[in-house]
């Protein structure tokens, strides 16, 4: 059910339409099996990232992972490096649970909620090294683009979270979203665009290629990187 704009005068407009959706019996079973372990609840207390991955390493977090194929080809392709994974729907957890055990991964964490409560509840400030948020729901309706995650508002957050020199990384298939993006974030106070002035970055190696943008590519749809680097 889609949440309601305005329900209270000081009620957060969310950018998501939490759906459950039906669960495949492979992905419940791996969520099961995975949960326990690799699974985390938003809790009033911020979480001890060398405790929550039994050691100390740079630390990245994606919001919205979907399916989970990219966060865990980040995370096969760098044992060195810690991720977490923010995603509403269930389904997509399960699924990236599904991949954890298969390629027999153990430097991501999930969590099955709101980024924006997880962020505020659970993540110490300057303390990521990158923030990854790849091709969040466009919201194309005009009614609709306030929806919309990126705004000035989540930009300054994400930039409590960053560490000194880390990365806020976005992509984005819809060009008036990627248009968007690049205003908000060069009109933030503590960002530096990493490609310069308006420029958007070609797709770093590090960031999959997923199928749906192999088919967007071959349709001659356009997708836009933007990375902003957290100035000291």
């Amino acid at each position: 059910m889609e949440n309601q704009e305005q329900a209270t005068p000081n009620r957060r407009i969310k950018s998501f339409v939490l759906r459950q959706g039906r669960m495949s019996k492979a992905q419940q079973h791996a969520l099961n099996q995975a949960w326990p372990d690799y699974g985390l609840e938003p809790e009033d207390k911020i979480l001890d990232l060398e405790a929550v991955f039994g050691r100390r390493a740079p630390t990245y977090l994606e919001i919205g992972f979907g399916m989970g194929t990219s966060l865990a080809a980040m995370a096969k392709a760098n044992p060195d490096r810690n991720y977490i994974g923010i995603e509403v729907h269930r389904p997509g957890v399960g699924a990236l649970c599904k991949l954890i055990e298969e390629q027999g991964l153990t430097n991501i964490r999930l969590f099955n909620h709101d980024a924006i409560e997880v962020l505020e509840k659970s993540i110490p400030p300057a303390r990521l090294a990158g923030v990854y948020l790849f091709f969040p729901d466009p919201w194309h309706k005009a009614r609709h683009k306030k929806r919309r995650i990126l705004n000035a508002e989540f930009a300054d957050k994400i930039a409590h979270y960053l560490e000194t020199g880390g990365e806020f990384h976005m992509a984005t298939d819809w060009q008036d979203y990627a248009e968007q993006m690049m205003e908000v974030m060069s009109a933030t106070k503590g960002y530096e665009n990493r490609a310069g002035v308006n420029q958007y970055m070609p797709r770093p190696d590090y960031r999959p290629l997923t199928k749906f943008e192999q088919r967007g590519h071959r349709l001659g749809h356009g997708v836009w990187d933007l990375i902003f680097v957290k100035k000291p």
